[in-house]
C-alpha cells in the first residue's frame, strides 16, 4: 500500500481501533469488574508494546529519575482514566463516553493557559475554547432531567481532564529525556500495570461473574485498542506527519456514536449529536494557527484526543523522525546540533 490510498487506510484502521475502545469497555463490564478491566487492559498494551521493543532492540529507561516521572505519567495518562472510563460506562452509554473524551484537548488549552505553557491565544482560539466547552454543557444538559448530569458522566470527563493534566506533565518532565518513544510508551504502561494491581482491592478481587464474552472484549481492548495503536500511530506519524495523526482525533467520537448505535443499539440522542459537533468545531478552532512557511529541522506537535502526542523532525534528506512526546505546545523551534556535527535529539520548548 502507497501513497495516499495507504494513509487513508491506516487512518481509517487508527481510528477504528481507537474509536471502538469505548464499545470493547463497554462489552468488558458485562463481565468484569472497573478495575479489572483497566488492569487487563494495562497488561495486555505493555506486552504488545514491549514485544516491539524487544524487537526493534529498543531499551527500556534504566535511570531512577525517568521512571519516577513514569509513576505520575501512568497515573494520569493510563491508570486513572482508564478506570474512570470503565467505571463511568457502567452507566452512561459507549457512545457519550467518546464524545466527552473529545474535551481532552479543550482540557489541555486550559491547563496551558493556567501554567503559562500556553501563548499566542488569537481571538479564533479562545473563541473555540467557549465553543467547545458550550457543547459539554449542551451534551450534559442540567436544566434537563433527561441530561447527563451524573456521576458516570463526571468520571468520563474525569477521565478527559486526567489525560491534559498528564499531558502538560509528560510535555515538562518526559520530553527530550533519551529514551525512544516506543520505548517510554512501553515503560509507562508497565508503570500503569504496577498501579492497577495496587487498585485490585477496591473491587477487584472477584472473578465469579467472568464470562467468555467480556474475556474477548478486554482482550481486544488491550491488544488492538492499546498496544497496536501507539505503533500505528507512530508509522502514522513517521510516513505523513502529525496532522494527519491529528485529524484522526476527529473521528473518534463519530465512531463511538456510530459504533454504539449499531452494535448496542444505544439511543444517543439529538442533543448530543449536537453537542458533539460544538465540541469538535470548538477544538477545531482551538488548532487554527497562522500559516507559516516551513522550515528546515522544525518539530511538528500534534494534540491527541486519546493517548499521548508523538512530535517528530522533519528533515530535508531523511523524512519523519519520531522523536519525543509533546502535548499542548504550539510554539516550535529549531534543532540544535552539537559542535561535532551529530545531529541532536528534537527540543521541544516548556
Amino acid at each position: 500500500m502507497n501513497g495516499k490510498h495507504g494513509t487513508v487506510v491506516r487512518m481509517g484502521v487508527l481510528a477504528l481501533l481507537w474509536g471502538s475502545s469505548f464499545l470493547w469497555i463497554k462489552l468488558a463490564l458485562n463481565g468484569l469488574a472497573p478495575v479489572q478491566v483497566t488492569l487487563i487492559r494495562c497488561v495486555l498494551g505493555a506486552a504488545v508494546l514491549w514485544g516491539m521493543c524487544h524487537f526493534a532492540r529498543q531499551r527500556l529507561p534504566r535511570d531512577r529519575a525517568t521512571w519516577r516521572r513514569l509513576v505520575v505519567a501512568a497515573f494520569f495518562c493510563n491508570a486513572l482514566p482508564f478506570a474512570l472510563f470503565s467505571i463511568g460506562e457502567q452507566t452512561v452509554d459507549s457512545g457519550v463516553a467518546g464524545v466527552l473524551n473529545a474535551t481532552t484537548p479543550l482540557w489541555s488549552m486550559l491547563i496551558g493557559l493556567a501554567l503559562g505553557t500556553e501563548r499566542g491565544l488569537s481571538p479564533i482560539r479562545l473563541g473555540g475554547l467557549l465553543l467547545g466547552f458550550a457543547g459539554t454543557v449542551l451534551i450534559f444538559a442540567p436544566w434537563n432531567q433527561a441530561g447527563l448530569a451524573s456521576w458516570g458522566a463526571l468520571a468520563l470527563l474525569g477521565a478527559a481532564v486526567s489525560y491534559a493534566i498528564a499531558f502538560a506533565y509528560m510535555g515538562r518532565k518526559l520530553v527530550g529525556t533519551g529514551t525512544a518513544p516506543l520505548a517510554l510508551s512501553a515503560a509507562q504502561l508497565i508503570t500503569a500495570t504496577g498501579l492497577s494491581t495496587l487498585a485490585l482491592p477496591a473491587g477487584g478481587l472477584e472473578w465469579t461473574e467472568v464470562n467468555t464474552g467480556a474475556l474477548l472484549a478486554v482482550a481486544v481492548l488491550g491488544i488492538f485498542g492499546t498496544g497496536f495503536t501507539f505503533a500505528l500511530n507512530y508509522r502514522l506519524i513517521a510516513d505523513e506527519g502529525a496532522t494527519s495523526a491529528a485529524t484522526v482525533g476527529y473521528l473518534l467520537p463519530v465512531i463511538s456514536v456510530v459504533l454504539g448505535a449499531i452494535v448496542l443499539g444505544e439511543d444517543i440522542g439529538p442533543r448530543v449529536v449536537a453537542g458533539m459537533a460544538v465540541v469538535l468545531a470548538g477544538v477545531g478552532m482551538t488548532r487554527w494557527r497562522a500559516r507559516t512557511p516551513p522550515r528546515q529541522g522544525l518539530s511538528e506537535v500534534t494534540t491527541g484526543p486519546l493517548g499521548p502526542e508523538v512530535t517528530g523532525t522533519r528533515r530535508r534528506t531523511g523524512g519523519w523522525s519520531p522523536d519525543n512526546w509533546r502535548a499542548g505546545s504550539s510554539r516550535p523551534r529549531r534543532n540544535r546540533s552539537p559542535s561535532h556535527g551529530r545531529s541532536a535529539r528534537t527540543g521541544v520548548p516548556r
